[in-house]
């Protein structure tokens, strides 16, 4: 899945206008006030776009980052306070409405929390502490995934990449706690591995084990979280699905890696029939077998331990959440305090309950017009796009025929699923925020695990209604747009055309460009990873990301530290594709009268299409959140998303008349067109 921004723990929207306005919740629209209008355009157009913004939003104490999509995030967070407060108070004995009440009620009752210490996850550690044998180690570990929680590696469900019309197992690389295998490798991260140890030491003594102990468990965590580091492949390696596709049986699996009791942790997991499944990285898997091979069980049994508490101390006592929050928000981050308890209790509601939360926030702040709005903006980019497939001068018509026979298959979801998810079966006490969030892990464990080797659902959202993003699935071959991302300023029915298609618009073009990007294009009419371009075709195509991917690599984003133009190859051909068919479409309203031709706030309509789009990523940051975004992120920092693109569009030069030479107008022979 190819989203717009990186996969975060978003919140909640309401959408255009009204809505809030009923809420009293102020939304954060275009505006020429954002602007720096002493900045000089053909040198930083993002300062120029947003320097107003940027000086004025300094990034708030409880934020690692301060962006339009946190804006967004905030506000939608108190439009949810008000869904969630109305259900606890509420007189409902049973449904929806109760569950995520009570989910929301246990999640702020600090009083409760804090009294239950560690007692939520005796019965976990009990487990793990009765592992005396590889045997039971394995039964351990497959009850800790069935669970929802990660350790060692992940299993993941979703379509097939040979046969997207089937769901598969997948089994991936994963197991460390620090953000990537980089912060375990690289020596600009040395400190931050000190501090890690320190705080799994501080953990650990909090959780009632000894000094002398608790330093021989860390290192033995460490031991192995940096075996699973050595063994990961890089954020870089990960992008390309044809070497992340290995097919296996369980027998075949067991062969090859005989120390680690597959069969046994299958069976454990109901899936000893399991006639096939994917393994995604199996040098990895190779590590896994060496370890439980040569490493004490009793150093296994650490690791495990500290997997579940790790996971689990967000939703414990204040102090272990404390703790949890010193290190991987305030050290690795730069964030200062914690958010307010009610907003993280929105997003735990969101992650447990999303649809039934969902459905109660589109009922309230989604309004028909913004979908019938939508599907117009669609169309009208969908018919740019097709345009382009059937001129783009580099690729032969037998590519071509391919190419458009993927187009017109596209699929479009958007707002909200028609069918919302049934939770019923979801055990929700108002005295038990870490059974909550546990039990609602482990219903979406079981729920994905009933989907193996079965066929897809292609109404499946994976997304939940208000999420600020969108995405495309390259196994469905759709582009979706949850109802949180369709309100001010991406989408504001007040606001004009060019206004609406710098942002939405360009969202709009950037998910219909993935489809035809440097992973999305190895994906066929079916959704499936096959090669259906021609050798000379592929090579053109290549030859053209590769000036994509050079372009981006010139950038520094902290001193010492540039953009990966590898990582985030993608991303930056889904931008620079979104912003130029999402022109093409203003322009074609322009030429047939839909759009009005008029100057508002001394711009046109093209300076304020251009001015949008760079407003969409006005960002303020944290150095340690940079740090890590640059690490694993395959999105470009934000003002590397407003000012790469742009440099490479002769329509933008013309619109500020940006003069040859000038560091926003690329020179023609490094320029970069794809699409």
């Amino acid at each position: 899945m190819l989203d717009l921004v990186p996969s975060r723990r978003q919140l909640r929207p309401g959408t255009t206008g009204s809505p809030a306005a009923e809420s009293g919740v102020k939304e954060p629209p275009f505006s020429v006030e954002k602007m720096d209008l002493a900045a000089d355009a053909s040198k930083d157009f993002y300062r120029y776009a947003c320097g107003a913004w940027l000086d004025s939003n300094p990034v708030p104490a409880d934020k690692s980052s301060w962006s339009i999509w946190d804006e967004l995030q905030d506000r939608n967070s108190i439009l949810l306070k008000e869904i969630l407060e109305e259900t606890v108070e509420g007189s409902a004995e049973s449904g929806p409405a109760k569950q995520v009440g009570d989910f929301f009620a246990s999640a702020i009752d600090r009083k409760h929390r804090d009294a239950m210490g560690f007692r939520p996850i005796s019965s976990d550690l009990d487990h793990i502490t009765r592992i005396s044998s590889k045997e039971s180690f394995a039964r351990v570990l497959a009850d800790i995934h069935q669970a929802g929680m990660p350790a060692f590696f992940r299993p993941l469900v979703a379509p097939d990449d040979k046969d997207s019309s089937v769901n598969a197992l997948w089994l991936y690389q994963g197991g460390l706690a620090l953000p990537d295998r980089d912060y375990y490798l690289k020596s600009r991260f040395a400190s931050d591995r000190e501090a890690y140890l320190s705080h799994i030491e501080r953990m650990l003594c909090m959780l009632g084990e000894s000094s002398a102990a608790s330093q021989a468990d860390v290192k033995a965590i460490m031991k192995i979280e940096t075996i699973l580091a050595k063994a990961s492949r890089s954020s870089t390696a990960m992008r390309d699905p044809h070497r992340n596709y290995h097919r296996y049986s369980v027998e075949k699996l067991a062969r090859r890696n005989p120390s680690f009791p597959w069969k046994l942790y299958f069976a454990q997991r109901g899936l000893s029939k399991i006639p096939w499944f994917v393994v995604g990285q199996p040098e990895f898997f190779d590590a896994i077998d060496d370890l439980v091979r040569s490493a004490p069980l009793k150093e296994l049994k650490a690791y495990l331990r500290w997997q579940v508490l790790h996971w689990s101390a967000p939703y414990l006592h204040r102090k272990s959440d404390d703790e949890d929050f010193d290190f991987f928000h305030r050290r690795l981050l730069g964030q200062e305090r914690p958010e307010q308890d009610w907003k993280r209790a929105t997003t735990a509601v969101d992650q447990g309950l999303g649809e039934a939360l969902g459905k109660l926030y589109v009922d309230r702040h989604f309004p028909p017009e913004a979908r019938e709005k939508m599907v117009d903006l669609v169309r009208d980019l969908k018919s740019v796009f097709r345009d382009r497939l059937r001129t783009v001068p580099w690729m032969s018509e037998k590519t071509r025929e391919l190419a458009l026979v993927k187009f017109d298959r596209f699929t479009t979801k958007i707002g909200h699923p028609d069918v919302f998810r049934d939770y019923s079966s979801v055990r929700i006490r108002r005295d038990d925020y870490y059974g909550n969030v546990r039990r609602a892990a482990a219903f979406e464990a079981r729920r994905k695990s009933a989907q193996i080797v079965k066929p897809v659902d292609r109404k499946e959202w994976h997304m939940t209604p208000p999420t600020v993003n969108a995405y495309f699935q390259p196994n469905f071959n759709e582009i979706v747009f949850p109802a949180g991302i369709l309100q001010p300023p991406f989408f504001d029915l007040n606001m004009d055309d060019p206004v609406n298609l710098g942002a939405i618009g360009a969202v709009i073009g950037h998910e219909i460009t993935h489809g035809y990007d440097d992973q999305g294009r190895k994906y066929d009419a079916e959704g499936r990873l096959r090669n259906w371009w021609s050798k000379a075709d592929a090579k053109k195509f290549e030859e053209r990301a590769k000036k994509m991917a050079r372009e981006y690599s010139e950038f520094e984003a902290l001193p010492g530290m540039k953009v990966n133009g590898l990582l985030t190859k993608g991303e930056n051909i889904a931008d620079l594709g979104g912003v130029s068919i999402a022109y093409e479409a203003l322009q074609r309203r322009l030429m047939d009268g839909r759009t009005q031709r008029e100057t508002i706030d001394g711009f046109s309509p093209e300076q304020r299409f251009f001015i949008s789009f760079a407003q969409v990523w006005k960002t303020n940051i944290r150095e340690g959140e940079l740090r890590r975004l640059l690490t694993v992120d395959p999105h470009s920092p934000g003002r590397f998303r407003a000012n790469g693109p742009l440099a490479n569009m002769p329509e933008f030069w013309a619109a500020f008349n940006i003069p040859a030479g000038s560091s926003m107008r690329r020179p023609e022979k490094l320029r970069v067109k794809i699409w």
